[in-house]
């Protein structure tokens, strides 16, 4: 246990909540939701763009977008100018339309332009970011939302004239507005976890930024909403929080060591089963969703400097895997109306209900293991 408290753990415990959620999903190899008020989504684009390129080294795109995007616009939103590729561009291009003439030839469709004769394109000389930031992807059409769905699941986007293959690491972020639409259930499910940004967070390195910086009329109203603790701001300047891969893929290694005992594991599936059975869930506790609550309850160990997963974890875990899932049944088809149930009674308790008070409830009423 001791080997895991080295100097990355230190780092992880300087962290703000925002860059901790970015680092669970690079060494779980997963995605995130970040919600936050409409005021502060302007202030925690840009903080999470500071995040991608100081923090981690990674390359960032932000992809506006509305119930107007279309498909063209998410293929072009997403890429960054490939700089090791500019010189060699027109090659890569000729190489790739050789490779396509060859192995499609047989089985093109006719009046299907072969890919080798279409005209090379800029977008062909870009690649996919590091950390893509889909903001307001929630209002999104579903068919844009189907385009993510299938870029998270196969690490590859298609475009008319391209195929752009996701980079090692890669994570979408879903920025969205607190309480509006929701996002399309599969897409929604198949996202890790889900946080929400309050004012009170802060955000340290937009703050650390517009210290250095004169600040503009266009940020003065985020300076002034958003301000961390002077107790947090005095651990990030004790400690370089600029995270190579190397530790990032260090810390996914250690998650192959951490152990978890049998009474912990009959806590994470009791967890799962009075998620399931309580009265106010229509939904949303699926199969990927358990898979998900396992990954985060053994990845959260080594950023605590632990090799064992203990029952804080898994109760910390479900506050991040089950609210963005979680969907609120109608009083009508609450489960006790089968058995004449009065439907006035049935509303009044299920009135104010949010996905947040299941966990709650839920985390509540299982027995902790000692």
């Amino acid at each position: 246990m001791e080997e895991a408290r080295d100097p990355i753990a230190e780092k992880v415990q300087a962290l703000s909540d925002i860059e901790l959620a970015v680092l669970l999903c690079l060494v779980a190899d997963q995605h995130c939701i970040i919600e936050t008020s409409k005021q502060l989504l302007l202030g925690l684009e840009q903080e999470l763009q500071i995040i991608a390129s100081d923090v981690f080294g990674l390359t960032c795109s932000v992809l506006e977008c509305s119930e107007n995007t279309t498909l063209d616009d998410f293929g072009n939103g997403i890429l960054v100018n490939d700089e090791g590729n500019d010189s060699l561009a027109s090659e890569f291009g000729k190489l790739k339309g050789e490779f396509f003439t060859s192995s499609e030839s047989t089985k093109a469709p006719e009046g299907r332009t072969p890919r080798s004769s279409r005209t090379f394109t800029p977008s062909d000389s870009k690649k996919i970011a590091n950390v893509v930031i889909a903001k307001n992807l929630n209002t999104a059409s579903s068919n844009v939302q189907i385009q993510a769905l299938e870029l998270m699941r196969g690490k590859r986007n298609f475009t008319r004239t391209a195929v752009h293959a996701a980079p090692r690491p890669f994570l979408l972020i879903s920025l969205n507005v607190v309480g509006t639409v929701r996002l399309t259930t599969h897409l929604r499910d198949q996202f890790f976890i889900s946080h929400m940004h309050q004012a009170d967070d802060g955000l340290p390195n937009l703050e650390e930024l517009h210290d250095k910086e004169p600040i503009s009329e266009d940020d003065a109203s985020t300076s002034s909403v958003v301000r961390s603790s002077s107790y947090q701001i005095e651990k990030r300047i004790g400690s370089s929080l600029t995270f190579s891969q190397e530790e990032i893929t260090k810390l996914t290694v250690l998650t192959a060591d951490v152990k978890i005992s049998s009474e912990v594991r009959a806590y994470l599936h009791n967890i799962i089963v009075f998620m399931r059975l309580h009265r106010a869930v229509a939904g949303g506790i699926s199969a990927m969703a358990t898979r998900h609550f396992n990954l985060l309850s053994i990845a959260l160990a080594p950023l605590h400097g632990l090799l064992y997963v203990s029952p804080s974890l898994v109760a910390l875990a479900a506050r991040k895997i089950y609210p963005h899932r979680i969907v609120i049944t109608s009083a009508e088809k609450e489960r006790s109306m089968r058995w004449g149930s009065s439907l006035e009674a049935v509303k009044a308790v299920l009135e104010g209900v949010t996905p947040e008070d299941v966990v709650e409830e839920v985390l509540q009423s299982v027995e902790v293991p000692l």
